[in-house]
């Protein structure tokens, strides 16, 4: 069946551009939804990376597909929606919120184990939860409060890339990892504690500038990285464990970076037990500007074929599901939905890393498609 995009595009999709990736049936293209059409981009670019680099992002560089009808788009018939990057690499950054900060705290703090967060986070909620709000990353007054802390024999290696002066940035995926709406997303099976993170995510471009922006679902194992900073990888970096979409929205004059600085984010859990639970992230209280962010990331590297940057996240599940004062953790089944007002709606189902689909379209078989289809030299 056709997928219908009036249920993923924001409500104002007309008056924008839509960049993302779709399989008509011979492997992926870039597409660009703009003056209610759908547009193949594959004359001029056979990649979104591709695209983004060459600017060929508007309508004259594509071959019209489909035309979409206002009040009900959709792609074509048997079109698979996928993620909408393709070579770019997929960077993240953490703690960039004052809650999440004291999540990781409280994650480091209880050693991964979840039935000693309730009274952890209250000790520091009661210690320090007003000063993190506040306080400006890197300025003198965060400089005092982590002397403070330092002093009370609470400072933790999170409350140095939440105030301090350098943003925690990592790679959370290899190229051509991520998965997109409706695909299944993963946690790793051994996990007993874990959770999505509903963020924006910023396109960037090979000279670090932003191009625009989409949803993520940057899935954590809150066990795994409380048990040891180090674990990083293994909390982040799983089969399925990172979810794009639906589409890149680029940044035009109706839709701008201001429009990212304020906006809401919401999410959605329903599980097949009954259980739901409801969340927002406020990128107004984010505690550096997403600009600063993508310019840390970018620093003194090189990304020839750009990169995305999931910019974070307020949301900290600590509503309990199952046993009192344990939190909340993912079952198989749920369903999470994320969404926001002008990039539309980003939804997929649990599973396990181990049982998720195998990620077997790795950087050499998606050359060798492209050659196959006579695209290579249009990368």
């Amino acid at each position: 069946m056709a997928i219908a995009l009036a249920d993923i595009l924001p409500s104002d999709w007309r008056s924008g551009r839509f960049l993302g990736r779709v399989d008509l049936g011979d492997g992926p293209v870039p597409v660009l939804i703009a003056d209610d059409a759908l547009f193949d981009l594959t004359p001029h670019a056979a990649t979104v990376a591709g695209a983004i680099d060459r600017g060929l992002t508007t309508p004259e560089f594509g071959r019209r597909i489909a035309d979409l009808d206002a009040t009900d788009p959709r792609l074509p018939d048997g079109a698979a929606l996928l993620a909408p990057i393709d070579l770019q690499c997929i960077k993240a950054a953490g703690v960039t919120f004052a809650v999440s900060a004291i999540e990781r705290v409280i994650e480091e703090s209880a050693r991964g184990d979840a039935s000693q967060a309730a009274a952890i986070r209250g000790r520091l909620e009661e210690r320090i939860g007003g000063g993190i709000r506040s306080v400006i990353p890197g300025s003198t007054e965060a400089a005092a409060l982590k002397a403070a802390l330092i002093e009370d024999g609470m400072w933790s290696q999170y409350l140095e890339v939440a105030i301090g002066p350098d943003a925690e940035i990592f790679t959370k995926s290899p190229v051509l990892s991520a998965v997109g709406h409706d695909a299944p997303i993963g946690v790793r099976s051994d996990s007993s504690w874990n959770n999505p993170e509903p963020e924006i995510v910023l396109a960037m471009s090979r000279r670090g500038e932003a191009v625009g922006a989409m949803l993520g679902n940057d899935v954590n194992l809150r066990d795994f990285e409380g048990r040891s900073a180090l674990l990083l990888g293994k909390a982040k970096d799983n089969t399925a464990s990172c979810a794009l979409g639906p589409f890149i929205r680029l940044f035009d004059n109706g839709f701008t970076i201001d429009d990212v600085r304020s906006a809401d984010v919401a999410l959605t859990i329903e599980g097949t037990d009954g259980f739901r639970l409801e969340g927002a992230s406020r990128m107004s209280e984010i505690s550096r500007d997403p600009l600063d962010i993508a310019a840390q990331a970018m620093s003194e590297h090189h990304y020839p074929d750009g990169f995305v940057l999931l910019l974070g996240t307020l949301f900290a599940p600590t509503q309990d599901r199952d046993v009192p004062g344990s939190g909340f953790t993912h079952k198989v089944g749920d369903r999470v939905t994320i969404s926001s007002t002008r990039l539309g709606k980003l939804a997929n189902r649990v599973t396990t890393s181990k049982d998720a689909p195998k990620w077997e379209v790795g950087i050499g078989a998606f050359v060798r498609d492209l050659a196959r289809r006579g695209l290579a030299d249009r990368i």
